[in-house]
């Protein structure tokens, strides 16, 4: 998942953001709700954590904002209030779920995976294309019935992939969606791992799967990709 986490202290951001890229997800911070609005403009979000106590804009006046707009990415609020009127403030505001601090890491994923699992309708829970199949929920691939044996982040590119099908997927895509946004562009990182998963692919179908589009990207079964 991308998840944006806001939350202006460094200290709970920073053990939040730890915690949620050991787990392979992408994830962006923002310490001011005018960051957290900027941000939300401009990426595609799979859930977004919001406390509620912050600089410029509060959480209720982000998701409030974000909702008037249409957005309706799950928004998991995040604070240190628990009286029952700032719970139904908050869900008013347009949050779909509210955890008091301080929480345990644990249920936090498990709230995540759930608002993930509610987030869209059309979001499919398992994904294929031909012989191969990606289970979101159970964090599992595999070939023909065969399992992929896929580190975290091959699993999140091939996940990308099969979002999006024979279609050129450029690398700076891949940064955007799968990696932290501030990743340096000039890093060879996207090449490495789509290397990596395209072996694996290879080992499992006997024949090139994801293919090299010289110059700008990659492909999942495209005709005009190069095989690699």
């Amino acid at each position: 998942m991308r998840i944006l986490v806001v939350e202006d202290d460094r200290k709970v951001a920073g053990f939040i953001e730890q915690g949620l890229k050991e787990e392979g997800h992408a994830v962006d911070v923002a310490p001011d709700g005018d960051e957290a609005t900027m941000l939300a403009h401009v990426y595609e979000y799979d859930v977004i954590l919001l406390d509620i106590v912050l600089p410029t804009k509060n959480g209720f006046q982000v998701a409030g904002e974000l909702r008037r707009e249409g957005r309706t990415t799950p928004i998991l609020m995040l604070t240190s209030r628990d009286a029952t009127e700032d719970i139904v403030r908050g869900l008013d505001a347009g949050a779909d779920d509210y955890l008091s601090k301080p929480f345990r890491f644990d249920e936090l994923l498990a709230r995540v995976r759930a608002l993930h699992r509610r987030g869209g309708a059309a979001r499919l829970d398992v994904l294929r294309y031909g012989k191969l199949t990606l289970d979101r929920l159970r964090h599992a691939a595999s070939y023909d019935g065969r399992p992929l044996d896929l580190t975290p982040k091959e699993f999140q590119l091939l996940e990308y992939f099969l979002i999006h099908p024979e279609e050129v997927v450029r690398r700076t895509t891949l940064l955007e969606k799968v990696w932290d946004m501030h990743f340096d562009p000039e890093s060879n990182v996207v090449d490495v791992h789509v290397g990596n998963l395209r072996r694996k692919l290879r080992q499992a179908a006997g024949t090139p799967l994801i293919g090299t589009v010289r110059g700008v990207g990659f492909s999942l079964g495209g005709g005009q990709a190069e095989g690699a």
